[in-house]
């Protein structure tokens, strides 16, 4: 089986979705009688990632993705790989080539639903824009053959709007690479965090929807005695005392070891589909403090760590500041973060891509052509 994927959220730089695709073409290369191929705008990947490119230009604003110049050469280079399967991981211009390539070839297509496109466009557009998006997205991702859902609030709101082919279908997490045990007392040294300080970590774009500034309010209110460590690239980063930066990590095993280092992950974004950073900080034994909402809802709860409802983001820093101070009594610490790492071992790609797959060959094996 040929399982190709086409996606303009890859970059250098970019998270979950290339950390799914490189997982995902490993897996399959690992197994016979699989073919994995991935098609890209030009320039958005390292050499040897990428199997065909098609010309693109900067999107501006986007943090380094690069916008197809037109659908028709994904088209055609997809059609020229013959694969058997098809997945779409953006909703914009390569999705519409994924599904004229699936017709014109007569093999199935699914579109993962990586970002919840309604609430990202009301967060800035308002709620008029956000019924435009949900109208896009019936439109869109009712011409799949299948649609996955990382979680099962993002399943219910496709089916809500009329989306009947989606099934759930959650991301997974390498935990021979982040695991406890890379905890490295010398990232303390390095980030100037002192003795008995905790040391709080997030991992992401800083983006809008991550609501950081919930974050640096947070540490308001905790005070002494807590540094947070912020992981990633984006917007601009207030200059505090309590706030370390540290830059894109690219290499997996250094961002465990990083991430292992530390006493808890927090995240206060309130848009997520899934969760994959706060999944690979449980993988590494740390507890998650989060907001009680999208696919955060669902990976996070007492038994790992707390979550704290939304109402605003005063009070949202409030609650995320008090379950700080409970999560970070060390004997509570140590449990939960031992139970978040088995409940991590859980999501081990090597038990979600054989999922994954199972539902290409499932897919594979029907005869009633798709109706456009």
């Amino acid at each position: 089986m040929h399982v190709s994927d086409v996606t303009m959220f890859y970059t250098a730089r970019s998270g979950g979705i290339r950390r799914y695709l490189r997982e995902k073409r490993r897996w399959l290369q690992s197994h016979p009688g699989f073919r994995h191929s991935l098609v890209l705008p030009r320039a958005a990947a390292a050499a040897g990632e990428c199997t065909m490119e098609v010309p693109s230009v900067p999107l501006p604003f986007s943090q380094g993705y690069r916008l197809p110049l037109a659908r028709t050469a994904a088209v055609r280079a997809l059609a020229a790989l013959r694969p058997n399967v098809i997945e779409a991981g953006d909703p914009y211009q390569f999705a519409w080539a994924a599904l004229d390539a699936g017709q014109a070839l007569g093999v199935p297509v699914i579109g993962f639903y990586h970002s919840d496109i309604p609430r990202l466009v009301g967060r800035v557009g308002g709620a008029h824009a956000a019924r435009l998006a949900e109208s896009y997205v019936r439109r869109l991702y009712g011409r799949f053959d299948l649609v996955l859902a990382p979680s099962s609030c993002m399943a219910q709101r496709l089916r809500a709007v009329g989306i009947a082919r989606v099934e759930q279908q959650p991301l997974g997490v390498d935990t021979t690479v982040f695991r406890p045990a890379l905890r490295d007392e010398a990232w303390r040294s390095l980030l100037a965090i002192g003795e008995g300080e905790r040391m709080l970590v997030f991992v992401g774009r800083f983006a809008s929807e991550k609501n950081l500034p919930v974050l640096y309010s947070m540490m308001d209110r905790l005070g002494p005695g807590y540094r947070l460590v912020l992981v990633g690239n984006g917007g601009a980063v207030p200059a505090r005392d309590d706030v370390r930066v540290v830059s894109y990590i690219t290499d997996p095993g250094r961002l465990a070891r990083l991430v292992a280092s530390c006493d808890l992950f927090v995240h206060a974004g309130d848009q997520e589909t899934f969760g994959l950073a706060p999944l690979e900080a449980m993988a590494c034994g740390l507890p998650v403090v989060a907001a009680r909402a999208g696919g955060l809802a669902e990976l996070v709860d007492d038994e790992v760590g707390r979550t704290v409802p939304f109402i605003d983001f005063a009070a949202l820093a409030d609650g995320m500041a008090d379950a700080v101070r409970e999560v970070c009594v060390e004997e509570r610490r140590r449990t939960l973060g031992d139970n978040a790492r088995r409940r991590a071992e859980g999501y081990d790609w090597d038990r979600i891509l054989p999922d994954i797959v199972g539902r290409y060959i499932k897919l594979g094996a029907r005869t009633t052509p798709r109706l456009m």
